[in-house]
């Protein structure tokens, strides 16, 4: 079951990513979007209503879980920026996923989101200093991170998630 939850494996961080290393990431946050709408293109409403690994979240679930936890990320790493070592709150995404405007609202909806979101994420990051991703933040899940971490974080996230949906497309034959 491990595989079908973690197709790319877990999150290995860089703990002191070169300049190249984190461009690299910022540059990726361009292409998630595009790269979600190729891998969702061509499912109708059956298939993105079907869980990506028994007792796992539909496609569709997944798409808002991106886009809710990219609101998230991104609020997190303004107050990384703007505060000294914030505590970051969590949320229940398991909650959350069973809430309405999962099961109602069409992905369009979180892609759009997510395109102007990430077009202001990238316009952030790219106007840091390299020192800025040094500041950290504390969650209750990893204790204190780097902002450098967090950006890896982010950028595996949606890779993860992608893997999960391709994964389930190659397993039905779609």
């Amino acid at each position: 079951m491990d595989h079908l939850r973690f197709p790319i494996g877990r999150f290995e961080p860089i703990p002191h990513p070169t300049f190249e290393q984190r461009t690299g990431c910022i540059d990726e946050i361009r292409e998630l979007v595009p790269t979600l709408r190729n891998v969702l293109g061509g499912l109708h409403s059956e298939q993105l209503y079907t869980p990506y690994r028994p007792q796992g979240w539909t496609v569709q679930q997944v798409v808002h879980h991106l886009a809710d936890n990219d609101m998230n990320a991104y609020l997190r790493f303004k107050r990384g920026l703007t505060e000294d070592n914030p505590l970051i709150s969590t949320y229940r995404e398991d909650l959350w996923a069973e809430l309405d405007d999962y099961k109602d609202v069409p992905p369009e909806t979180s892609l759009l989101l997510l395109e102007a979101l990430h077009n202001r994420f990238v316009i952030l990051l790219r106007s840091l200093n390299p020192s800025d991703f040094s500041k950290t933040i504390t969650t209750q899940l990893l204790g204190s991170i780097t902002l450098d971490i967090a950006l890896q974080r982010f950028v595996w996230h949606h890779r993860h998630h992608v893997a999960q949906i391709t994964s389930l497309k190659d397993r039905m034959g779609w």
